[in-house]
């Protein structure tokens, strides 16, 4: 009875972001041609970050497994979704049955200052960023929208800042992103 199973996912459900540290661990080939690591651009001072480009990029990744733990003896989530190598893209919709896509507003994700200045100077289309790294979402929770409320405030006490990314509507385009 508790599996999760995205057969139960409907239009109108939330989800929720639990964010990310950072680039993880997808994407380090563009991350390296973008700065030149190995070339000295990994020398070079970036005041957009508050920590150096090698401590930012050799960030931990988080592991999510306590907090998704204390959800699920509370609350019943309809989907998960890792954000890892293919971002928004192809890992949201893995999560959702046939019928359903995720509508996001770009202005809700918080995207981390490392994926501004990734896109910035290696002058990358956004569209390829949401489909290359988590962009600060490392992993996505979706609840019934009436359990919403409660569950960030599960997640939080667990020690996340989880929020609202977005909701589910009847459409097949996968993420919608505007």
């Amino acid at each position: 009875k508790r599996i999760i199973n995205r057969e139960t996912v409907r239009p109108g459900d939330v989800m929720l972001a639990l964010p990310s540290t950072g680039v993880h661990s997808n994407g380090f080939s563009l991350v390296r041609k973008v700065f030149a690591i190995g070339n000295g651009g990994e020398n070079r001072n970036y005041p957009e970050l508050d920590k150096s480009l090698w401590e930012t990029l050799l960030t931990p990744t988080k592991i999510y497994v306590k907090p998704v733990l204390a959800l699920l003896k509370e609350l019943q989530p309809k989907a998960i979704s890792h954000i890892t190598g293919g971002g928004f893209y192809e890992n949201i919709p893995r999560a959702l049955k046939k019928g359903l896509s995720a509508k996001i507003d770009r202005s809700d994700v918080q995207v981390l200052p490392i994926f501004d200045l990734i896109a910035k100077t290696g002058k990358i289309p956004e569209h390829d960023m949401f489909n290359t790294f988590n962009m600060g979402v490392g992993m996505m929770v979706c609840v019934a929208q009436e359990d919403a409320d409660k569950a960030i405030r599960i997640l939080n006490a667990a020690g996340e800042h989880a929020y609202v990314l977005g909701e589910l509507v009847a459409s097949d385009e996968g993420v919608i992103l505007k």
